[in-house]
């Protein structure tokens, strides 16, 4: 199992961006799935997060200018991110808690990460 995150870039103040992460490989269920960032020398903040349903839960820093969405017959979250600033410079990760299906007999769930995605607004 792997979760492969791509779509960042340059953007410049005001712009808008699509992150995207896929999981891929043998996986029985996928509850929630979720954008964390992580600017230099900070620690790791959740940005928005979306379960299985749909429900979405945002930091305040993001809400009103991004969107987190899914489609669960790809197995893939969306980030829209519009006005951007450039104090959302940083390293956008995702995250999956799924039940890969090695884990077919306990329905344990584990925390995949993607590998990154870097994203940054210049001013």
């Amino acid at each position: 199992v792997q979760l492969q995150a791509s779509g960042g870039g340059l953007v410049q103040a005001g712009g808008s961006l699509r992150l995207s992460c896929q999981a891929s490989g043998n996986i029985l269920r996928i509850n929630d799935m979720g954008w964390y960032r992580q600017a230099p020398g900070k620690q790791r903040d959740l940005v928005a997060v979306i379960s299985s349903v749909g429900t979405t839960n945002y930091a305040d820093f993001v809400k009103g200018r991004f969107t987190i969405s899914r489609d669960n017959a790809k197995n893939t979250v969306y980030l829209q991110m519009n006005g951007l600033r450039p104090e959302d410079t940083a390293v956008y990760y995702c995250k999956a808690d799924l039940t890969p299906a090695r884990a077919y007999y306990t329905s344990t769930l584990y925390q995949y990460w993607g590998q990154g995605t870097e994203l940054t607004v210049s001013s």
